[in-house]
């Protein structure tokens, strides 16, 4: 193969070249890390060179990884941040304060490996987190914040060492590959707890707290439940309208503003303000008006999209990346407190998802327009819209994503409101995001 000479055909040759979960489902997820080690190896072992911080669970973790990257780089700190999938551009997972990956990097770094590449045949994930090691290390970041993929134990980050392990919610998704209880769901979300390395756990679950003491113990990490010292408090109907945090009942921090929204934002709040504590212990300098700083532009410093997000007004338009019955669930707890003439729907779903246990959520009031995401893993709309009117939803079939949209823009009127999600990718394909 000749040297790559443009970032399209770098791209192109990740994504034909690369099995990617994202795109064709189970069959790219490797159940070990030789791959992303020999990658790691072949590059000078990067992710010794650098601080990080571990991040997982099923819902949250990437609003919780933005959020710690955003304070550490207010605190001062030259942060890398590391999340999975990305919405428009794939220079979006590796950013180091808020700038995403050079595209000449991306190219460097596929002719740098390619003989590694092609004896190796790692997937897309293992090639990209080994690509998001080499530039942390190659920029020279002082700390950087990394997202788990899937999973915890086998997934391809849980190669670093890192200064602290935190994991936020824990639900059902992907039940094949990661267990079909909740506790074996845990206990892959609890392999990336280390010997003796600090664990904050963001939220108290029933039946799942002793896992994670129990994995603790065993590697003698300490181990803290954030909501035991942490309290949010919501100022309005969502986080959009600011927050106040209690630390022991004390108040702690309070913002009038917050530029991410969703109810779910309380439990990962408390889960990065409990590791912000930890990380001063652990001799990080990060101070409450830096915490303040750092919420406060989250969306500015690190180009998080897609959580909750107001994309217009009149009709008020939202998107969110929710994608799993658990999350799926929140999203609609947060539009039962809007207030509307008529709610319209724009969704798909990706297959291997429970689309019944997720349609049969869904309010049979409103008018459902089922489109898919052009990938492999779309679940076709036409299924989607007969299992969900099997249920009792009333919609119509619109493949492409935002032709679905503007026919609900059009039968819109001022004071309905229009709901995008189902599947990060029908979110990715929305053109004003």
């Amino acid at each position: 193969m000749l040297p790559i000479q443009s970032y399209s055909q770098a791209i192109d040759y990740l994504y034909s070249n690369l099995p990617m979960f994202q795109r064709i489902g189970p069959v790219a997820y490797k159940k070990d890390l030789t791959n992303t080690l020999a990658l790691c190896e072949a590059l000078g072992n990067p992710q010794h060179r650098f601080k990080s911080i571990h991040v997982a669970g099923t819902n949250g973790k990437g609003s919780t990884s933005h959020m710690l990257s955003s304070i550490l780089q207010e605190a001062g700190y030259a942060t890398g941040l590391y999340t999975s999938p990305h919405l428009k551009d794939f220079t979006e997972r590796i950013r180091i304060n808020g700038d995403p990956i050079t595209q000449a990097f991306v190219i460097d770094l596929i002719n740098r490996l390619h003989s590694v590449i092609e004896e190796v045949k790692p997937s897309f994930f293992e090639m990209t987190v080994a690509m998001a090691f080499d530039y942390f290390a190659s920029q020279q970041v002082e700390v950087a914040v990394i997202e788990v993929g899937l999973g915890g134990r086998l997934d391809s980050t849980n190669i670093i060492n890192p200064e602290l392990s935190l994991i936020t919610n824990i639900g059902w998704d992907h039940m094949d590959l990661l267990g079909d209880t909740l506790e074996k769901i845990a206990g892959e979300k609890a392999g990336i707890i280390k010997p003796k390395v600090p664990v904050v756990i963001s939220e108290r679950q029933a039946g799942i707290e002793e896992v994670f003491k129990h994995k603790a113990e065993g590697e003698e990490a300490v181990l803290c439940f954030a909501e035991d010292f942490y309290h949010v408090e919501l100022k309005g109907k969502d986080a959009f309208d600011g927050f106040t945090a209690y630390w022991n009942a004390e108040p702690f921090l309070s913002l009038d503003q917050f530029p991410l929204g969703g109810v779910y934002q309380q439990k990962n709040l408390q889960g990065v303000l409990m590791a912000t504590e930890v990380l001063n212990e652990q001799g990080f300098v990060i101070s409450k008006n830096a915490i303040e700083r750092g919420l406060h532009n989250v969306v500015v410093n690190t180009g998080l999209k897609g959580r909750w997000q107001k994309l217009a007004e009149k009709p008020l338009i939202i998107c969110d990346t929710g994608h799993n019955k658990d999350g799926i669930l929140l999203v609609l707890k947060q539009l039962a407190q809007l207030n509307y003439r008529q709610l319209h729907i724009v969704m798909g779903m990706v297959k291997g998802k429970d689309a019944e246990a997720v349609l049969a959520l869904m309010p049979k009031e409103a008018r459902y327009y089922f489109c898919e995401a052009k990938i492999p893993r779309a679940e076709q709309a036409e299924i989607l819209a007969t299992r969900a009117a099997n249920l009792g939803l009333d919609g119509i079939v619109i493949k492409d994503v935002n032709e679905a949209l503007a026919l609900a823009k059009n039968q819109a009127q001022a004071d309905d409101v229009i709901f995008i999600g189902g599947s990060t990718f029908v979110v990715a394909e929305v053109n004003e995001l």
